[in-house]
């Protein structure tokens, strides 16, 4: 079954358009290395919770959204062969980092995918 990297950050919102024409410039890099599918989602519903939230898990200010993102590999075996020259390919494209978020507060994972239906 296929491998998934996973990540949720605070963009904020008057980047969103940056942050669009960043995601459209390094998914086809994951593609290309591998990746089966890049996805990028924009906060649309994204309600506080009563203990824990997007939200909070990203340290969200005010002025910003949650996006919510994953890439699909199809083994973990791929995504870590990729992962060097997918990243040395990203820093060449952006050698001052954007600052179209905070990074730091970026949460992100790597997960085994155990349905797909």
């Amino acid at each position: 079954m296929s491998y998934v990297d996973g990540f949720v950050a605070a963009v904020p919102t008057a980047n969103k358009q940056a942050y669009i024409d960043m995601a459209a410039t390094v998914a086809p890099i994951f593609r290309k290395h591998g990746a089966l599918a890049v996805i990028e989602t924009w906060g649309e519903d994204v309600p506080d919770g009563k203990i824990n939230s997007f939200h909070t898990a990203v340290l969200r200010e005010p002025d910003e959204s949650v996006v919510f993102s994953w890439i699909i590999w199809p083994s973990k075996e791929v995504r870590n062969a990729a992962h060097e020259a997918t990243m040395a390919e990203i820093d060449a494209l952006y050698p001052e980092q954007p600052r179209v978020f905070d990074g730091k507060r970026m949460i992100w994972g790597g997960f085994d995918m155990i349905l797909n239906a």
